[in-house]
């Protein structure tokens, strides 16, 4: 970095570089005069800057350097020119865009920025652009030297993390299988040592927060992480830094854990993380993660197919059941058809049974533990027919068929042999279209002569109302978009494998996006 400190970056044009800047800490406005660290030793109310891709950054330590200026501005987006003025401790840094820059001034209004354990403050400025010789080659090597992203270890990538949080905020797509807190943990400490993990689910998403001990090691998982697919062709990372800086962990279970406070209660109805779990993700040989090479290369197509086709289970869950236990249910209008045919959204039913003695209660059996703990995270909390259901899993390892000539009622089914599983091939593209319930459903298998209209009559029957609908360019699918997702859940129940005319049946599922 020493190379690149004691360059002198940007010229100056003229005094008019220094006009009025209004101080976000005090509400007024300072006209700098020179004084050490840009004190506001005269001050004047003036209009607040609108928004300007430049920035004016005041009270810099002494012995800051281009790099660590420009390094506040990297995470926003590209930083385009630089001015510093070193002897009034202050520097303009110019973002490539008016968004970058609107999104750093926000950010950095909730997180105070520090350089060299020094605060300081951030401000737009009153110019649009910096005036400064931006074809001075000096002034490109540094901007290029620092701008350029390069291999984790560097001094540059380092100077870089300085600026951003410890703490990431996680988002995983297609989460076909469950991705539990050990998961992550076992992932995110090739990077450094993991102090606290928080999971949640938001807008329908699994999502956590993860802190490391140091920003650095953030900045390495994230650039080394972000895109990445936990297993083959699913469960994919979306990682940002999160505007937290130090995670605040109450409970130690399989929801949130503190690594650095194992004494902590596990909480009210949270099961407390269970030893053989624990051993089981620190054995490598017994995880599906310990054995990829790196951090996180795909698992080969083999392992994959196996594990799709569910003959792989997740380490600590090997033994578990793949049978859920479904209360709360509208005892009056649930058939086992109708829990087939939701929980079929998230795995391959094999039996369903509605309990004799307690019929706003069943069992469903799924073909593995993975699909069971999936529906789980799913369904769990979602409206079935005006009620909200309640899934967790259950102690029985089997759903037992009635005995020969014993009339159940209709309340066991077997769907072990169901041409309507929709996991049974191994890498099929229903694996990288599991979203949680939603307002908006994808239909497939449209027959060519069927219209809007007809669509809509179809899914308005079902007990609901039709908010938008667009056909994809081909006709064969489409979107439909429901008033409430209880709605959409109703007529993925009634409408799934609706016979459409011609032996075609019609394919309902939940979907990511909104018409």
């Amino acid at each position: 970095m020493d190379g690149i400190s004691d360059v002198a970056v940007g010229v100056k044009r003229g005094s008019e570089e220094l006009s009025m800047y209004n101080s976000p800490n005090s509400g007024m406005s300072s006209i700098s005069d020179g004084a050490s660290n840009g004190s506001d030793s005269k001050k004047l109310r003036v209009e607040e800057a609108p928004p300007s891709r430049v920035i004016h950054i005041r009270k810099l330590p002494n012995e800051a350097s281009e790099a660590e200026v420009i390094a506040l501005g990297l995470p926003f987006g590209k930083v385009t020119n630089i001015l510093t003025l070193k002897g009034k401790n202050q520097a303009f840094l110019e973002m490539g865009t008016e968004e970058a820059a609107i999104t750093m001034v926000n950010y950095y209004t909730t997180v105070t920025p520090h350089i060299r354990n020094v605060p300081v403050f951030i401000q737009y400025s009153n110019h649009k652009e910096l005036k400064t010789d931006a074809s001075n080659q000096r002034t490109q090597a540094v901007l290029q030297a620092v701008s350029a992203v390069q291999s984790p270890s560097s001094d540059v990538q380092e100077i870089l993390a300085a600026a951003s949080s410890p703490v990431l905020r996680i988002i995983i797509d297609n989460m076909f299988y469950p991705v539990t807190l050990d998961v992550l943990q076992q992932i995110f400490s090739k990077f450094g040592t993991v102090m606290k993990i928080i999971t949640f689910t938001k807008n329908n998403q699994f999502q956590a927060l993860l802190q490391f001990s140091d920003p650095v090691n953030a900045q390495q998982a994230k650039l080394a992480l972000d895109g990445q697919n936990i297993y083959n062709s699913c469960c994919t990372l979306r990682i940002d830094f999160s505007k937290l800086v130090n995670l605040n962990v109450k409970y130690n279970n399989d929801k949130s854990r503190d690594y650095t406070r194992p004494e902590l209660p596990a909480g009210d109805g949270q099961p407390s993380l269970d030893p053989t779990v624990a051993a089981a993700f620190s054995k490598d040989s017994n995880s599906l993660l310990g054995k990829i090479p790196g951090a996180l290369n795909p698992l080969s197509a083999a392992a994959a197919a196996a594990a799709a086709a569910g003959r792989v289970a997740l380490a600590g869950q090997a033994g578990s059941s793949g049978v859920l236990l479904v209360s709360n249910l509208n005892e009056e209008m649930v058939t086992p058809q109708s829990l087939f045919t939701l929980f079929g959204v998230y795995g391959d039913v094999q039996r369903v049974k509605i309990l004799y003695n307690k019929k706003d209660s069943a069992l469903i059996q799924m073909s593995d533990s993975n699909q069971a703990q999936l529906a789980m995270s799913h369904l769990n909390g979602q409206k079935m027919y005006g009620k909200i259901i309640r899934v967790t899993l259950s102690k029985h390892q089997t759903v037992a068929l009635p005995r020969d000539g014993l009339d159940d009622q209709g309340l066991t089914k077997d769907y072990a042999n169901s041409p309507l599983h929709r996991f049974k091939k191994p890498g099929s593209k229903n694996f990288q279209n599991i979203f949680p319930p939603s307002a908006t459903l994808h239909l497939s298998n449209i027959p060519q002569d069927v219209t809007e209209d007809d669509l809509r009559l179809l899914f308005s029957n079902a007990g609901g109302t039709v908010k938008a609908f667009k056909f994809f360019q081909d006709r064969k699918m489409a979107l439909i978009q429901m008033s409430t997702v209880e709605e959409a859940i109703q007529a993925l129940i009634d409408l799934h494998n609706y016979n459409m005319g011609g032996n075609q049946h019609l394919r309902v599922s939940f979907s990511k996006s909104t018409i």
